[in-house]
């Protein structure tokens, strides 16, 4: 539902006619009774947590409270909530007025969100179906009560739409037909009429790559590595680095890249974290990227162990880094030099991979320098 002023006063004024007619005010006995029986079959068994989006005047809330559901209605309409909140009253459910694209319920998950005859209205269904798929708890499902009707301006959603949207929350769908019963509407209809359940599938765990990259120090320079042959940003200088294997702890991985990219052998005591972030390169996935120190013992001197990933080694000033980097390796060193210890450098899709002193900086510090000025 659009939440602005002309929206608004579209659905007051048709809280009168919503309420006369059979099909949506649910005034006659016979009409409730079969709306009550199908919400049985489509609702988790009670008492479940319902939420009850564009719910009008609160018929099908009714049905579902009286059912024995802790139910949660929604609408845009100051007038339609304030008529279900008398239907609603003595039940223990709840009316908000709020829009159905982003309802007042903060933080809280429900077993089922029910809608009827709202998706078709909105400019971006897909976008508010993951949203709705979001406010259930695990093995929760969306009721969603859509129809397509009319012949000369025809309005509505298509089953077959509808169970395309649908599919982008994995799970299962299940369509079933209601047009043909008059029972529901108080008639006979000719229009597509029908109901989705939608099982979507369990959010899965979040999970990113973590790498760790080396500040080798010596003095106040810092070894850097120019990437060749890998097919991702290829020419560009980034620090000794890489992918931490399946359990590994990172120290751990940061002494066995060390040793397999640039020769050089670390002890643990030698190897101090300096800079966890969270990093994105541009189009990618997240990752979380942690930074090392360690500095180059006497007469000891870095190899290029994959010249067929590096075209070379070269010491740089830390205090004057070149340009020519791996951005959110360039952002993690400047962390590093600052006494930032965590920040986010998250990549927006067409950001160069180069770092960029013109462009947006992406960094965005999580804690407070430790030391003003730099650690060293």
């Amino acid at each position: 539902m659009t939440t602005d002023t002309a929206g608004r006063r579209f659905w007051d004024a048709a809280a009168d006619r919503f309420d006369e007619e059979p099909d949506h005010g649910l005034r006659d006995p016979r009409v409730r009774e079969a709306w009550a029986i199908r919400l049985r079959s489509w609702l988790p068994g009670a008492p479940a947590d319902v939420l009850d989006l564009g719910c009008g005047t609160g018929s099908l809330a009714l049905l579902a409270a009286l059912d024995g559901h802790r139910v949660t209605a929604v609408d845009l309409s100051e007038r339609m909530v304030a008529r279900a909140r008398e239907k609603l009253a003595g039940t223990g459910a709840q009316a908000l007025v709020g829009d159905a694209v982003r309802p007042p319920v903060r933080d809280r998950r429900f077993d089922a969100v029910l809608v009827r005859h709202v998706l078709w209205t909105l400019p971006d269904p897909a976008a508010v179906l993951r949203h709705w798929a979001r406010l259930l708890r695990p093995g929760g499902r969306l009721v969603l009560v859509e129809g397509r009707w009319g012949t000369v301006s025809p309005a509505g959603i298509r089953a077959e739409t509808l169970a395309g949207l649908t599919a982008g929350l994995g799970g299962s769908t299940t369509i079933e037909q209601l047009g043909s019963d008059p029972a529901l509407w108080g008639r006979e209809v000719a229009d597509e009429r029908y109901a989705a359940v939608v099982r979507p599938a369990p959010p899965q765990r979040h999970t990113e790559v973590v790498d760790v990259h080396l500040i080798l120090l010596r003095g106040r320079d810092v070894l850097l590595a120019r990437r060749a042959g890998t097919g991702y940003a290829d020419g560009l200088l980034h620090a000794p680095s890489g992918h931490l294997e399946d359990g590994e702890d990172v120290r751990a991985g940061m002494i066995r890249e060390a040793a397999e990219e640039i020769g050089v052998d670390l002890a643990p005591h030698e190897v101090e974290a300096a800079v966890v972030m969270q990093h994105r390169g541009p189009g990618g996935m997240p990752r979380i990227g942690w930074f090392f120190t360690a500095r180059l013992a006497a007469g000891a001197e870095p190899v290029n162990r994959e010249p067929d990933k590096c075209s070379g080694l070269g010491w740089y000033p830390l205090d004057d880094l070149p340009d020519d980097m791996v951005a959110y390796c360039r952002a993690g060193l400047d962390a590093y030099r600052a006494g930032v210890p965590f920040l986010t450098h998250l990549h927006e899709s067409g950001d160069p991979i180069v770092h960029d002193p013109a462009g947006e900086d992406r960094s965005v510090p999580l804690a407070a320098p430790v030391v003003p000025g730099s650690p060293l």
